[in-house]
């Protein structure tokens, strides 16, 4: 079968401050077909470039050539018929339980009543259902008991949306696999301190996120119930989430308020990533104590029949000889 590279000039903007430049650079291509945006993304990919806000593409030159085993292009890990996501986790070898091998980090908020998670839905209330001191008449001496009810919103705290949450023949809670939100390889992509709001594909083009779960660091968390929670917040982008569920990712998850932009009324990356089966993960926090690869998350919810969303206690595994 006949291979092709193609030949370019590009002006490669970073959301955090600089510009790369590329003259005549050659990159592997699916074919002779390939358009602008999926060079520049090519382009990416192969140099490992993160944090990039935007490709400009100038006089492109698609020719026959056998391919050079680019880092993620045709030829690369992420090659036609191959699932890097799945060779990566067959391959990895388990450390074994203990915390010589694993410690563990809290990724989620604490619930309390009447608390705030998204601005204009209601916080918890919590109120007793039976008291410790009317437990005692119930038991011997000395044994008392306390059972609490609540009240609350599925979306309270840190919680995890299921594609039930935005289609009405999703799967819901009850439904959803444990392969969707436990103990999955996590990618932490930092982009606090970017000048802008939008997670885009140039942001995402250079990681290997199959099989995995993308969690977004934006520093969103710090303004946590504040106002300021609420307001100017990043988001993943449509041609973002369509990127990572082309790339087979199992579950996405953000510091921020919502993954979508709360701006407008339209919520794209909800759409995309819970119709394609893929869970969403809202409010974590402590995403800075992670490594950019090589934890593992995971966020269950309760099995709920046709409830589309509920409360997680999101965690990771870190093995205890990985930094920062």
């Amino acid at each position: 079968m006949t291979e092709y590279r193609a030949e370019l000039d590009a002006l490669v903007t970073f959301s955090n401050g600089g510009r790369l430049t590329a003259e005549r650079f050659r990159v592997d291509v699916p074919g002779p077909d390939v358009n602008e945006r999926e060079v520049g993304e090519l382009l990416v990919a192969s140099l490992g470039l993160l944090m990039t806000e935007s490709v400009d593409i100038a006089r492109v030159r698609v020719f026959p050539e056998p391919h050079k085993g680019a880092r993620d292009g045709p030829s690369g890990p992420s090659a036609p018929g191959r699932t890097p996501g799945l060779e990566k986790e067959r391959a990895r070898p388990w450390p074994g339980p203990g915390p010589s091998a694993w410690h563990l980090v809290e990724l989620s908020h604490v619930i309390e009543a009447e608390m705030t998670t998204y601005p204009g839905l209601p916080g918890p209330e919590i109120t007793p259902h039976l008291t410790r001191e009317a437990s005692r008449a119930l038991y011997a001496p000395g044994t008392e008991f306390a059972i609490d009810r609540v009240s609350m919103v599925g979306n309270t705290g840190t919680y995890l949306d299921s594609p039930f949450h935005r289609y009405e023949g999703g799967t819901d809670l009850a439904r959803l696999p444990l392969t969707s939100f436990a103990d999955l390889p996590c990618v932490v992509v930092r982009t606090l301190g970017s000048s802008s709001r939008a997670i885009d594909v140039g942001t995402l083009a250079a990681l290997d996120v199959a099989s995995s779960a993308v969690l977004l660091h934006t520093g969103g968390d710090e303004h946590w119930g504040t106002p300021r929670y609420g307001e100017g917040a990043q988001y993943l982008t449509e041609n973002g989430a369509r990127w990572l569920v082309d790339h087979d990712v199992r579950l996405v998850g953000t510091d921020a308020v919502n993954i979508d932009d709360t701006s407008t009324r339209a919520r794209p990356a909800h759409s995309l990533l819970l119709g394609a089966g893929v869970p969403v993960v809202e409010h974590l926090t402590g995403l800075g104590q992670l490594p950019p690869t090589g934890a593992r998350f995971s966020a269950a919810p309760p099995r709920f029949a046709a409830f589309g969303t509920f409360p997680v206690r999101a965690y990771a595994a870190i093995p205890a000889n990985t930094g920062r």
